[in-house]
């Protein structure tokens, strides 16, 4: 039971995460967008200017995929579960 708690912990907290990247880079997108439609004549400086953040936003989200990743494999190796009691631990690695 605790074993699956723990993956739908560590799933749903990376699912947030990457919401959160998704729904930053739509409003980065947007902004861009919004501003080239304003002013034409900047769509190049804009498109710029918008590829670092866009680079970092992206940069989360691998993050996010990669400790999920991490976090899985390390629960079926019989990592002990934080909060469970120390005989469940030394019991899931005999």
């Amino acid at each position: 039971m605790e074993l699956g708690l723990s993956y739908v912990g560590v799933f749903v907290g990376a699912g947030l995460c990457l919401i959160g990247a998704a729904y930053g880079i739509s409003r980065l997108a947007g902004a861009a967008l919004e501003g080239a439609s304003r002013q034409p004549e900047t769509a190049g400086a804009l498109q710029t200017m918008m590829i670092i953040p866009a680079a970092m936003i992206e940069g989360l989200g691998l993050l996010a995929l990669v400790s999920v990743l991490l976090a899985a494999l390390a629960l079926n190796k019989g990592v002990p579960v934080a909060g469970a009691s120390a005989e469940h631990g030394a019991a899931a690695t005999h």
